[in-house]
């Protein structure tokens, strides 16, 4: 068994105590590759964040979990040669789905993991997150859970409808289950096409879609009964317009893709809401980086060629997260 203590990481407990109490939130990033794990240490250190190197289930599929570990541990390492001389890094189990998989990245190294059973019966849901909770607990691993259910895609998560977080239950729930943090569906959705046109609006200026605004009657109750409990949002790429239009002018095709906006989640991000999803915004920046460039340089084979600018693309959007809309910045 590795700890993630021997690694360097650290929990969500503190980090998440002092974002609730200092109205910010923590950036979670999904990363899969070497220049995904660059880019976020590069941005987290220059703008003194705290972070979330979040790993799905599909990531550890295709980048192996041991080279995972090892990358998050090269992570804590490379911010202290970047400067940084106590970074505040997690490394985080993205929608775990079972106890079995939750169990294995705990005695591999990872300081946090989620385990979703929102799908499930409320009860299952609350049995399968404490059995979960019992185990990290004994290892001092911080547990993520999820009441309420996300429409969208996201590697092997997906729902066509979502289930907003009924706030009757998220007192209940939380005791029952023990968990450290709680995830709800308040209207964010997963994958880089989070609402249907039929779901928008359009802007009769530009005609792009306008999505429906998040359900922030839900947050502010579930505020109320879970006083200082932090809360987390998946799901919550703003798909930004620049890359999309890139990505459209150099080959692509994302017609209609949109996602939620900015300033709701910065609205957000002063609440309860401590822990943020980004995964879809990193992937749009690295491709539309990538598209841009076999573009403009239809010679080049290289991959170092085409990925440094896809590398600083994505540091770019991180950064913009972390001090504009999150407001994490300075916090270490």
């Amino acid at each position: 068994m590795t700890s993630y203590k021997e690694l360097g990481l650290v929990n969500t407990r503190e980090m998440f105590a002092k974002a609730v109490a200092g109205g910010y939130a923590i950036p979670a990033f999904n990363f899969n590759t070497l220049e995904q794990m660059q880019a976020i240490v590069q941005a987290a250190v220059e703008t003194k964040s705290p972070v979330i190197m979040q790993v799905s289930k599909g990531a550890r599929n295709y980048a192996n979990g041991t080279i995972l570990r090892y990358m998050a541990q090269g992570a804590v390492e490379y911010a202290k040669e970047l400067g940084c001389a106590n970074p505040q890094i997690v490394l985080h189990l993205d929608h775990g789905d079972s106890f079995e998989l939750c169990k294995d990245c705990i005695d591999n190294g990872f300081s946090s993991v989620m385990i979703d059973g929102s799908a499930l019966p409320y009860e299952e849901n609350i049995a399968l997150t404490k059995k979960v909770v019992e185990y990290a607990h004994a290892h001092d691993v911080t547990v993520e859970a999820e009441l309420g259910v996300l429409a969208g895609v996201e590697d092997e998560v997906a729902s066509e409808v979502s289930h907003y977080t009924k706030p009757e239950e998220v007192e209940d729930f939380s005791k029952r289950s023990g968990c450290d943090s709680l995830a709800i569906s308040i209207g964010t959705s997963h994958g880089a096409y989070k609402f249907t046109p039929e779901q928008c609006t359009r802007d009769p200026k530009t005609g792009k879609l306008v999505p429906p605004p998040l359900a922030f009657d839900i947050l502010h109750e579930i505020e109320k009964r879970l006083p200082g409990f932090p809360i987390v949002l998946h799901g919550s790429s703003s798909v930004p317009q620049e890359e999309v239009d890139t990505i459209n002018a150099h080959g692509g095709k994302l017609p209609d893709a949109v996602g939620i906006p900015e300033e709701q989640l910065r609205e957000a991000s002063k609440s309860a809401v401590c822990k943020i999803n980004i995964d879809s915004d990193s992937r749009l920046a690295m491709t539309a980086a990538i598209r841009k460039h076999f573009d403009e340089y239809p010679s080049h084979f290289d991959p170092r060629q085409y990925l440094k600018p896809a590398r600083e693309n994505m540091k770019k959007m991180y950064m913009h997260k972390i001090i504009d809309v999150l407001g994490s910045n300075d916090k270490l």
